[in-house]
């Protein structure tokens, strides 16, 4: 992010005149110059705001028009000197002391008109007109035209979102108040109670009034997508929502859902009248114990409390307002204030930027014609509303004052460590030990496959032991490594494309995986994976029976697990934590509000059932200790077991369904309703194939092939048109979208028919095709590799058309959900 101050010195840089004359070697390094400035610009540009920054590579060509222009003027000149010297002279003499006509000077190449806004919310708009032999030229006109054109539009867009932060700020001060003011009466009413009986046992709190009337239930605030992600989450973060920003405290939203829908979520914002205000505080049904307390008060609002209501005549009952709700609408409030600081900082990038850009622009004209245009077009830059206003500096400074008195105990540095944190810096050491541990791995797989061969334990045998029992233990971790190693292809692709990741999934830039990371997990992971089998293998070879080296896959699967829900800071807790609070909240799903990252993730173990049922086989043949009897057939010969390896190839799809369920619910948008239906059409076809399993007939495997036709067509449907946003018939590339990350439009026509082809991995059901001798174990792992990697493909694009969609809203900062709404008496 560039500062005022690095700004202006490059100001000061810039406006130093140009020689007349270069060398080639010192117009190569002009050109690595401009190079490195272009590259610069869009590294550091808001990747969601890059449409209403400066079009600095369009000025770029109009720019190249008028060079070519002039190159071929001077070469007409060139041939015409000698015989018109003289008379120019002459003529130029004539006019420079002519009394006739208007006499031009050097500021007068230009001039730029100023047109009053008709109304605040348009702003002044800006057009520059020609003299000279600048007005000659038609390049010359549609380079100023444009360059007008990216003035009004940056100073357009700069006050549109200085207004938007403007209004943000003043409903932050305002929530802020009412915090103060709740907390100093809950510290009165503490004192006042303290040495009663009471608050012994119970928590203090404020007792305030609420109105609970059948009217005023109707009329509660329904908060859908402003409901927060999670209640305390252990990193002090709070959830986000992608809501447009609005000047408002909460603004009233309202879905088409049935009548018992809208009193649950009327439960999470209830109007109450507290130190002469009416207020109403919002309460997210975001987690079980607010879905189950919601859902408890409106069963004993119903059963137990109607008698109470008709004795009251207002309709009025006790709320407590206790410690917990205030340190929640506390951690709201001082997110809202963290993502208001950032929305002004990218403000403050913005101008800059943009600043930087006029002047790298407007130097290359002078250059390019030999005109001295810079001072006089700069000074209507330096005077437009984006550069001269400071009101984006006051309100950066305002938060930062308030938030260090507030939430940092007056301590400003811990208070710029919430609200500007450093990006974690990427160690060299990290790329050496994934080289390190690459060729390790490489080395010992080397070294397995060649003992495998050498044994034949991949050929086809009616009872092979090892495949049975050590072979799933590989296949898990080479599905599950596989996956994360593309997860880190994607983050790299992600990055080259300018696709805001970390923005969409919510992740913090101090604890965030980058892609270095991921790799390094994946080759050490594996190494020590391969290095483990390739131990037990050699073992077997050796003479060990199976009895006493069995247990060593076991221990490699113990070891895994123990590390993952390792509870002290080493080896990426911070993510770790992460990644067990997403699997909490895929399992509980109809409980938990669900966002990005959470549906992102369940989609990843819809790919990854071959994994999950390989898990369940692994973990029942060691929990029942049959690896001491080596009774390998056990866990298939088990009713029960059997029938939880098969609602394991349901459940991934059984818990996005329910996610779907719950968007519905939270939003009220139909196609959170038909995406289910894909996923139950999925479900359906899965127990086609498992019932085919059982009774190999030929009315199952028509059944088969029916179903699972139907569910491909939909889940193509909703990969290209929904996920991907691909298909627009009217769009001005074929069958794809108007706006595209990548440039080569090949890539998108390869990537869906790889896609639909790799769909297509179910028929592997019906064909029953084999490659050679090899177990067909080795086919599974082969074909669920194959839909892993789809779905790493599929990741890229789906990320991609998100990313896109909040670039379509100039959506860069989450608006965080306030807590308290104030509200007329009538309301």
């Amino acid at each position: 992010m560039l500062s005022r101050a690095s700004m202006e010195h490059s100001q000061v840089i810039e406006e130093q005149p140009l020689p007349s004359f270069l060398s080639a070697h010192q117009l190569s390094k002009q050109r690595e110059k401009m190079v490195k400035f272009s590259k610069q610009f869009e590294a550091q540009l808001v990747p969601e705001w890059k449409d209403a920054f400066v079009d600095y590579w369009q000025l770029k060509k109009d720019l190249k028009k008028i060079h070519l222009l002039n190159i071929n003027n001077n070469n007409n000149n060139n041939t015409s000197t000698h015989n018109s010297s003289l008379s120019n002279t002459l003529f130029t003499s004539i006019k420079k002391f002519s009394l006739f006509g208007h006499q031009h000077t050097e500021h007068e190449l230009i001039h730029v008109h100023k047109k009053l806004a008709s109304s605040a919310s348009k702003g002044d708009t800006y057009e520059t007109e020609l003299f000279e032999q600048l007005a000659d030229t038609d390049a010359a006109k549609e380079f100023f035209a444009c360059l007008d054109l990216q003035l009004n539009k940056v100073n357009q867009f700069y006050q549109k979102k200085e207004k938007e932060f403007m209004e943000r700020g003043q409903s932050l001060r305002k929530q802020m108040d009412i915090l103060i003011e709740l907390k100093t009466a809950f510290k009165q009413q503490r004192a006042k109670g303290g040495a009663s009986a009471q608050d012994s046992k119970e928590e203090a709190s404020i007792s305030c009034t609420f109105s609970s009337e059948e009217d005023s239930v109707k009329d509660k605030t329904e908060l859908e997508q402003l409901q927060e992600r999670d209640e305390l989450e252990k990193n002090d973060e709070v959830a986000y929502t992608e809501v447009p920003i609005s000047g408002e405290l909460v603004k009233p939203m309202r879905m088409k859902s049935e009548d018992i829908g809208k009193q649950l979520r009327s439960v999470s914002s209830r109007s109450f009248s507290c130190q002469g205000k009416n207020l109403k505080i919002n309460i997210p049904l975001t987690t079980p114990s607010r879905t189950f307390s919601a859902i408890s008060y409106l069963v004993w609002e119903d059963l137990v409390n109607q008698s109470s209501k008709k004795c009251t005549s207002e309709g009025m009952s006790k709320l407590h307002i206790n410690k917990t709700k205030l340190h929640h609408a506390d951690k709201m409030i001082r997110g809202a204030f963290v993502e208001l600081y950032k929305g002004l900082g990218y403000l403050k990038t913005y101008r800059n930027l943009n600043m930087l850009a006029f002047i790298k622009i407007l130097k290359k004209f002078d250059k390019a014609t030999e005109k001295q245009v810079l001072p006089i077009y700069l000074k209507v830059v330096e005077s437009s509303y984006f550069n001269s206003s400071d009101k984006v500096m006051n309100q950066a400074d305002e938060v930062e004052e308030l938030f260090t008195k507030h939430f940092a105990e007056e301590d400003r540095r811990k208070a710029m460590k919430y609200l500007k944190p450093h990006h974690r810096k990427e160690s060299h050491s990290v790329t050496f030990f994934i080289g390190l541990f690459t060729g390790c791995f490489i080395a010992l797989f080397a070294g397995y496959v060649i003992m495998a061969h050498i044994t034949g334990l991949y050929r086809r045998q009616p009872n092979s032991i090892y495949m049975e029992t050590a072979y799933p233990i590989l296949s898990m971790f080479s599905l599950l490594f596989l996956h994360f190693f593309l997860y880190g292809c994607n983050i790299f692709a992600w990055r080259k494309a300018r696709i805001n990741y970390s923005f969409i999934f919510e992740l913090s830039p101090t604890k965030e995986l980058k892609y270095r990371d991921v790799f390094f997990i994946c080759t050490t992971s594996m190494t020590v994976v391969v290095g483990v089998m390739f131990l037990h293998l050699f073992l077997l070879t050796k003479g060990y029976s199976y009895t006493q080296v069995q247990a060593i896959p076991g221990l490699l699967l113990l070891m895994f697990l123990l590390l993952l829900v390792c509870p002290f800071n080493i080896i990426y807790k911070s993510s770790r934590c992460r990644l067990l609070r997403v699997i909490r909240n895929i399992i509980l799903s109809p409980l938990y509000k669900v966002v990005m990252l959470d549906f992102f993730m369940a989609d990843q173990l819809c790919s990854q059932v071959p994994m999950l049922r390989n898990l369940e086989y692994v973990a029942c043949y060691y929990i029942t200790g049959s690896y001491k009897t080596q009774d390998y057939g056990y866990c298939m010969r088990a009713t029960h077991y059997r029938d939880l390896a098969y609602a394991v190839s349901f459940l991934p799809y059984y818990w996005r369904a329910m996610q779907c369920a719950r968007r519905w619910f939270d939003e009220g948008q139909t196609s959170h309703l038909v995406n289910l239906g894909k996923y139950v059409s999925a479900m359906l076809a899965a127990g086609t194939k498992v019932a085919y399993e059982k009774e190999k007939s030929v009315g199952w495997l028509c059944l088969v092939v029916v179903m699972s036709t139907f569910a491909t067509v939909y889940q193509l449907y909703w990969d290209f048109v929904k996920d991907w946003g691909l298909l627009q018939m009217n769009s001005k590339n074929p069958l794809l979208r108007n706006e595209l990350m990548l440039r080569r439009k090949i890539i998108y026509y390869f990537s869906m028919g790889l896609n639909l082809v790799l769909r297509l991995a179910w028929l592997q059901t019906v064909l029953h095709s084999s490659f050679g001798h090899v177990d067909y174990r080795v086919t599974g792992l082969f074909l669920a590799a194959l839909e892993v990697i789809r779905r790493g493909l599929w990741n890229f694009y789906r990320l991609e058309n998100e990313h896109l969609n909040n670039a379509g809203k100039f959506r860069a900062v989450k608006t965080v959900p306030l807590p308290f709404h104030e509200v007329d008496e009538e309301d």
